[in-house]
């Protein structure tokens, strides 16, 4: 965060103070949303058998979340603007915390279908509104960077989650409640708490702090105010055109089979491990190694792609990493490899997406890029769906977990074949594109 990069000095000591400020305290928040998604994953080592979920059941059940949060996520974000960052926000944070600790108590697959459905409509909106709320902190230059330490909340929520959940299920039974069930009522305290303080401290803009003196708030919002007039006077694809324009379009699919492998790791991962022989607590511990790559990945990678100002290797070679990795998974019958596999895979899905994301803005600023980012993001989730869902189908169909990986092998297949086309359609090298229709 010392590194950003401003204009002035004064400029830069202010930034650099804001996000000290803000950025601990919105990670730990995103740390909570993730943990509240993929918990659920570590919950099925024993609440599957518990109330009769089969892997089908499961699989639609991890998925559902992605659909209601698809189809809620644009009214939510109306709301957000509506009634401001901070309510908002802490409503989210409140309501997806209270319906996490109600899943302690589903009984059957119909049960747990609704409350996942539920808990994908109180969380939608969230990754939008932080990112609308950043931006009223940060002018757009100084952004990308701040985004990808946000990021990082993903995969340390399995890092510490992983090892928490495992030794939760492992204390068993108490007071007449399972493991998993106390799983699901204790992570979901973080993001009731957090709610709560959003709510009572989060600023909503410079001027709101006392934490600025008068100099740093008139430097601060100078700078925001002309980050805003420059995309303001720049062209964009016209926002009509956002939801059928084919690069648009492409870079969606490219995000769809990224997404769909994505979720079907961070749900079905703790399984995979468990699958080959481990205990409860050994699976929690291993389930963080391919975490840690993610974030070695997160913080190496898209750095190194824009030192070198390159972007299509640094999204092929991750790809082709995630590919591999999931290859090796499906294949293979021995717990080591398992690892390794699903470490390679977490590392490159981690990898490819702070250098996808710098993407679109090539191609679209203003209102465009806003709607066009959107549209992306949500139908990239879908795959949040899809993956899990296919998953648990073909197990239950084959009863081998590697023949549900094939599905994503495919995918990030496609998606490889579209990031080779979009490059070469678009002139896409090294930051550089060559005229497109807009």
């Amino acid at each position: 965060m010392d590194k950003l990069q401003t204009d002035n000095e004064e400029t830069q000591k202010t930034f650099t103070k804001i996000a000290w400020r803000l950025l601990p305290f919105l990670i730990l928040c995103y740390f909570a949303a993730f943990l509240d998604r993929v918990n659920v994953g570590f919950a099925a080592l024993t609440m599957r058998e518990d109330i009769g979920l089969s892997a089908t059941a499961f699989g639609l059940g991890s998925g559902i979340f992605f659909i209601s949060y698809f189809i809620f996520e644009v009214p939510s974000n109306l709301m957000l603007a509506r009634v401001g960052a901070r309510r908002w926000i802490a409503r989210i944070m409140i309501t997806w915390g209270l319906l996490s600790a109600c899943t302690a108590f589903v009984w059957d697959a119909k049960s747990f279908l609704a409350l996942r459905f539920l808990l994908g409509a109180a969380e939608a909106g969230f990754y939008p509104g932080i990112l609308y709320y950043l931006t009223q902190w940060f002018p757009d230059k100084r952004r990308a960077q701040i985004v990808g330490f946000l990021l990082l909340s993903n995969p340390l929520a399995t890092i510490i989650g992983g090892p928490v959940s495992g030794l939760i299920l492992a204390g068993g039974a108490h007071s007449g409640l399972e493991g998993w069930q106390w799983l699901f009522i204790i992570e979901a305290f973080p993001a009731i708490i957090l709610g709560v303080i959003v709510l009572l401290r989060l600023p909503e803009k410079v001027e709101d702090v006392s934490w600025l003196t008068s100099e740093e708030k008139r430097a601060a919002r100078n700078a925001l105010d002309d980050d805003l007039s420059q995309r303001k006077r720049k062209s964009s694809i016209e926002v009509s055109r956002i939801f059928f324009h084919p690069l648009v379009l492409s870079l969606a699919l490219i995000f769809l089979g990224i997404s769909m492998t994505n979720a079907t790791v961070n749900f079905w991962l703790p399984q995979l491990i468990k699958n080959a022989g481990f205990s409860f607590v050994a699976t929690g511990f291993l389930s963080v190694i391919p975490y840690i790559g993610a974030v070695i990945a997160l913080l190496w990678w898209g750095k190194r792609s824009d030192r070198r100002n390159e972007r299509v290797f640094h999204i092929v070679a991750p790809l082709l990493l995630a590919i591999a990795g999931i290859t090796i998974t499906a294949f293979s019958k021995g717990a080591l490899l398992n690892v390794i596999g699903l470490t390679m895979a977490s590392t490159g899905l981690f990898a490819v997406l702070p250098v996808f994301w710098t993407l679109p803005p090539l191609f679209m600023v203003g209102s465009a890029a806003a709607g066009g980012i959107a549209v992306i993001n949500s139908i990239g989730n879908l795959g949040g769906f899809f993956g899990p869902t296919a998953m648990g189908y073909v197990k239950d169909l084959t009863d081998d977990f590697g023949m549900g990986l094939l599905v994503n092998i495919v995918m990030l297949s496609i998606s490889l074949i579209v990031v080779l086309v979009f490059a070469a359609k678009t002139g896409l090298q090294k930051g550089k594109i060559s005229a497109h229709k807009r």
